[in-house]
C-alpha cells in the first residue's frame, strides 16, 4: 500500500502558529509519528508540504504516476479557496480523505467551506494528529 500525505500552506509552522490551536508539536513531529506508524504497519509513505498551490496540484498529478494508493490531504487554508485541488483530486481518481488538525466547523465562518470535500470520501477534522492515522487507516481498510 502506497500513501501520499500532503499538507498546505502554513502546516509548516506547526508548534509555532497558534498553538492554542494547533498545540506545540512541530510539522517535523506531524511527519515522524506518520512515518513511524506506517513502518510498523508495512505501508509506504511519502509526506510532503507545500505553501503553494501549483506545488500541490503538482504533487497531486504526480501521485497518479507514481502509483499512490490513497492520500491524505489537509489543504490547509487552500481547503477554502481551491477548485484546483478538487479538480486534481478528481482528475488522478485515487480515494482521498481530507483531514483538519482543529475543528474547522466552529472556527470563522468561512473555514465551513471546503472544496476538496466534493471529492474526498472522509473529513476527519478536530482530531489533531491523531487525525491523520485515522485517515491512514481508513485508507488501507482498517
Amino acid at each position: 500500500m502506497k500513501i501520499l500525505v500532503l499538507n498546505g500552506p502554513n502546516l509548516n509552522m506547526l508548534g509555532i502558529r497558534e498553538p492554542d490551536l494547533y498545540g506545540s508539536s512541530t510539522y517535523d513531529d506531524l511527519v515522524s509519528m506518520i512515518t513511524s506508524y506506517c513502518e510498523n504497519k508495512g505501508i509506504d509513505v511519502k509526506c510532503l508540504q507545500s505553501n503553494h498551490e501549483g506545488d500541490l496540484v503538482d504533487y497531486i498529478q504526480q501521485a497518479y504516476f507514481d502509483k499512490v494508493d490513497g492520500i491524505v490531504i489537509n489543504p490547509g487554508a487552500y481547503t477554502h479557496t481551491s477548485v484546483a485541488l478538487l479538480d486534481a483530486l478528481k482528475a488522478v481518481c485515487i480515494p482521498a480523505v481530507e483531514v483538519h488538525i482543529t475543528e474547522v466547523n466552529e472556527r470563522e465562518d468561512f473555514r465551513r467551506i471546503s472544496y476538496v470535500s466534493y471529492y474526498c470520501s472522509k473529513t476527519i477534522t478536530g482530531k489533531g494528529f491523531d487525525g491523520y492515522i485515522e485517515a491512514i487507516d481508513y485508507l488501507t481498510g482498517e
